[in-house]
């Protein structure tokens, strides 16, 4: 406890001894030992008193202590932050790229080349996560440390330290969006070109152990494999557009033609059956099949949550035209019929097909709607669980990390994801507008401002009297 002149006529309130700070705060330290911070010249001159006119002095030390505040905030949320996200990042990329290597049956190399473009589609999730345990954790110990109450009792308000948080949210939520686009546009082709590159590879090792290897359009079964021969090898290619080709050889070897984009099969002794066409023999032959087809990657997605965030508008346009298209073919041909007068044309037999092809791309055109409103939302989660979060570890007074941490996630996965699936869901059918994937946020918005305000206030309120639980 301390009284200086200076404090009583800015009618500062002293603070106990539990009040006290940390050294690092600089400023607040000084304010809770025996001087005076901003007047010590003055008090070594004039033996232990502020002067009168020295009232400047302290509102340019409130200026500097909430910038030291800011700083130190902002420092502390970024040091955890940093650490979660490298951790988190790291464990979710390792889980991701095993379990796409035991699928694949890739070797060491491949999967060394996977892991730069797991990165994004691991931060996708990852980044919302760690910034809410960031803000759980730094405000969480600063509240359970007092140093929250030191705080106001000097004058500053709670909504002051909330801001560094928020304001960081509100820059860190565009990078998530922008993540977002990366693992789409960059980190999805990626993998995608790693796997087809390494179908020699993965092709050879299925046959080594499982004696066949298949894809949707292509399947070698073979007897044995001796080094890189394949031992009576019976091999289908089924492409789009062609008739099914079967090949029988006494031995057979895979080559990857990178440049051609295709795996090329030198064959010895072998047959080649053409659709229903007589089998044709021959002593030496080199048969080409496209990489899309013999890997079982395929081919890269044109679904609207696989497409560069540049490339939606241009797809949704062309989706639309297609759709009126669609329709305005549908009308003529419906119109043409009643003027024939053939009814019976009119039946659901005739119109199951059209019907569908216009669900189909309708269904397309929602979903493209919505995609762009739905990579923000999600983007920009970061910054409403923030909201919530911060008032919450505040409130709980508790330095246990776990605790704050579920206090928080608990709701988000009982209320905020079945609320956002609920309204993707029902965007993509097109029963809502798109925009209607922010209810998410904006109920969670909506009860981190009042969350803040009862805290602001000192009025916690009944959705935070919450048992402060402790993990051991």
């Amino acid at each position: 406890m301390f009284s200086l002149p200076c404090i009583e006529r800015l009618s500062f309130q002293p603070f106990g001894e539990t009040a006290r700070l940390r050294p690092f705060w600089g400023v607040t330290s000084g304010i809770l030992s025996d001087g005076c911070p901003f007047c010590t010249a003055n008090m070594e001159s004039s033996g232990g008193g502020c002067h009168p006119l020295d009232v400047r002095k302290w509102t340019f030390g409130t200026e500097a202590f909430m910038r030291l505040m800011t700083r130190y905030i902002l420092w502390e949320i970024l040091k955890v932050f940093s650490v979660c996200l490298v951790t988190l990042t790291v464990m979710t990329v390792v889980f991701v790229v095993v379990k796409e290597a035991l699928r694949q049956s890739l070797t060491p190399g491949p999967i060394l080349r996977i892991i730069p473009f797991a990165l994004p589609f691991a931060m996708r999730y990852t980044v919302p996560a760690t910034m809410l345990y960031s803000v759980c954790a730094v405000y969480g110990r600063m509240s359970s440390d007092q140093e929250i109450m030191a705080i106001k009792a000097n004058g500053v308000s709670i909504w002051d330290v909330m801001r560094p948080a928020i304001v960081l949210a509100l820059f860190v939520s565009p990078l998530a969006i922008w993540v977002n686009d990366i693992a789409v546009s960059w980190g999805q082709p990626g993998i995608h070109r790693v796997i087809l590159q390494s179908v020699e590879q993965i092709a050879y090792n299925r046959l080594r152990t499982a004696g066949s290897y298949s894809s949707n359009r292509f399947s070698i079964r073979v007897a044995r494999v001796e080094d890189s021969k394949l031992i009576d090898a019976i091999i289908n290619v089924r492409l789009e557009g062609k008739p099914p080709v079967t090949i029988t050889a006494e031995q057979a070897e895979l080559r990857l033609d990178i440049a051609a984009n295709e795996l090329v099969i030198k064959l010895v002794e072998c047959e080649l059956e053409i659709g229903d066409k007589s089998p044709i023999g021959f002593s030496e032959h080199a048969f080409a099949v496209p990489l899309s087809a013999a890997s079982s990657a395929g081919l890269l997605s044109n679904r609207a949550a696989d497409l560069p965030w540049g490339r939606i508008p241009a797809e949704l346009k062309q989706q639309r035209e297609d759709v009126i298209e669609i329709e305005n073919r549908m009308a003529a041909k419906a119109a043409f019929q009643l003027l024939r007068g053939d009814f019976e044309s009119l039946g659901e037999n005739v119109w199951r097909k059209p019907r569908s092809d216009l669900l189909l791309a309708k269904s397309r055109m929602f979903k493209l709607q919505t995609e762009r409103w739905r990579r923000t939302a999600n983007g920009f989660s970061c910054l409403f669980f923030v909201i919530v979060g911060v008032p919450v570890a505040i409130y709980l007074r508790n330095s246990d990390l776990l605790s704050c941490f579920f206090a928080c996630f608990l709701p988000i996965l009982g209320l905020y994801y079945p609320l956002m699936m609920l309204a993707v869901g029902r965007a993509k059918e097109g029963a809502l507008p798109p925009y209607c994937v922010w209810l998410g946020n904006l109920v969670f918005g909506l009860i981190g401002l009042w969350l803040i305000h009862r805290v602001v206030a000192g009025r916690p309120g009944p959705l935070l009297r919450l048992p402060r639980l402790r993990f051991t």
